[in-house]
């Protein structure tokens, strides 16, 4: 079952046009990374699928999404749970009061990533489950929660892991593939980890200019494909 069918679709700004005639689809339960040289088109993507800005040409369908953006976030005065929380807030009543099913979803999303710990509902500085207190890998485990808490069939990040160090880079991925996996959603990731991509992923969306290839990391450097996109044998770097 294919979650986004994109068709001839063109995607820029104004008059500048970035990547034109894309067509691909991405199945339910896989795990997308989606690499290639900086202005080639990945957040704009990314940002033309989740209704963010217009595209230029051709069409998509797309199930319903939930995004998690690059910027690093800082809320004064909220918890863990609330940050969570604000992924259900688009279907509350006019209120916004939380029914007992969404603090169910709540709770499974946090315990889906791990933060199930951090759920007391409190505000006090310093505290572990104050959202600020949190370590930036933490944060990113928080966020993601956010978008499952909008139980969407599809998700799209970009760049997850830009502020992370090693470890949690690798915990990141590993998070988001499961997730694919076991909840049957299609996740689609903007990144400049090569190494980690080709590990991790089901598949790879490589863009180059004017052109996109999703296929596997085996199926792309059997053909040559990562010379093209990135100008060079990055395989085979000489020293």
């Amino acid at each position: 079952m294919y979650n986004v069918s994109i068709h001839n679709l063109s995607i820029g700004y104004g008059e500048k046009v970035v990547q034109r005639d894309l067509s691909f689809a991405l199945e339910a339960g896989e795990m997308v990374c989606m690499l290639g040289r900086n202005g080639c088109g990945k957040s704009t993507l990314l940002r033309t699928l989740a209704g963010l800005q217009p595209s230029l040409g051709g069409s998509f369908e797309i199930a319903d999404v939930a995004v998690v953006l690059t910027d690093r976030v800082s809320l004064e005065n909220t918890s863990v749970r609330e940050v969570v929380a604000m992924g259900r807030y688009p279907y509350t009543s006019f209120l916004g009061t939380l029914t007992k099913e969404d603090n169910r979803i709540i709770d499974e999303a946090m315990r889906d990533v791990g933060i199930g710990n951090r759920g007391r509902d409190t505000r006090v500085p310093g505290d572990g489950t104050s959202f600020n207190a949190l370590s930036d890998g933490e944060k990113q485990r928080v966020l993601i929660a956010k978008a499952l808490a909008q139980q969407t069939p599809v998700i799209l990040l970009d760049e997850p892991t830009a502020h992370l160090d090693l470890p949690n880079r690798i915990l990141v991925l590993q998070l988001l593939r499961r997730l694919a996996h076991e909840q049957g959603k299609t996740i689609l990731i903007s990144t400049h980890e090569l190494d980690l991509a080709l590990r991790l992923s089901d598949r790879i969306l490589l863009l180059s200019e004017n052109s996109a290839e999703l296929e596997t990391a085996d199926h792309l450097k059997a053909k040559d494909a990562f010379t093209k996109a990135f100008g060079m044998d990055i395989f085979n770097i000489e020293l």
